[in-house]
């Protein structure tokens, strides 16, 4: 198996409907943040099976090579084979593979191919590494390393440490993008999850500058009182 036949095997499932469908879901028309992207229409499920058939033969350039691909379904089937390489890899691999990810940021360009990679291949390797390049992600003005930079600490919460998550957070309230207005609102959830009390302060602090978005997303889990308390200020 290659690189050929795993887009061979991709190319095969196409549903134009289904491709139609997702062009709007993913916002591709021109002036919005997905523009240009093309589309095979195949589901996430159907993607994971033929990456988790692929990946072990596939190699971190043929990985570079499909990154390029201007087809969605390609790059994301790719993060997903990436992912389960990067799982399987030893401290030397994982950091060429983290490398190959981030110098290829510029292709991880919707929120599902972040979402999907950013916790468990940044995330994983800043948590143990030095976080300079999450904030130089997020000091960036590419909306893309920017969202990888905030959701890559989904990892970070899952093991209880949340400075960074907050750190971002606070950087990103005058942010512009609706975007990052929810990934942000979105980490601070699952802060609330694993420590109200810290979700609590820092809403206490920032609730009256939050975009309401970010707002609204963070607080999605309190009572109706709660969320009342917050959406009021």
């Amino acid at each position: 198996m290659n690189k050929t036949q795993f887009l061979n095997k991709l190319k095969s499932h196409q549903n134009p409907t289904k491709a139609q469908h997702l062009m709007r879901f993913f916002k591709t028309a021109k002036g919005q943040y997905g523009y240009g992207d093309k589309f095979w229409g195949l589901t996430v499920p159907l993607q994971r099976q033929i990456a988790n058939k692929f990946y072990p033969a596939l190699t971190l350039s043929d990985i570079k090579t499909l990154l390029k691909n201007p087809i969605h379904e390609v790059r994301l089937s790719t993060l997903i084979a990436l992912i389960e390489k990067y799982k399987r890899a030893d401290e030397k691999e994982k950091s060429a593979i983290v490398n190959l990810y981030l110098s290829n940021a510029d292709r991880i360009n919707n929120w599902d191919l972040v979402d999907l990679s950013a916790p468990k291949i940044a995330g994983d390797f800043w948590f143990t590494h030095s976080t300079k390049t999450m904030f130089d992600f997020a000091n960036s003005d590419h909306l893309w390393k920017q969202r990888i930079a905030i959701v890559s600490t989904f990892y970070f919460i899952k093991q209880g440490r949340f400075t960074e998550t907050l750190k971002l957070c606070a950087q990103f309230l005058d942010h512009k993008h609706d975007l990052i207005h929810k990934a942000a609102g979105w980490m601070l959830r699952e802060v609330g999850k694993k420590n109200k009390q810290v979700l609590c302060d820092f809403l206490d602090k920032y609730a009256k500058r939050m975009p309401r978005t970010m707002l609204r997303y963070s607080i999605e889990k309190f009572s109706d009182t709660e969320k009342k308390k917050y959406m009021e200020k």
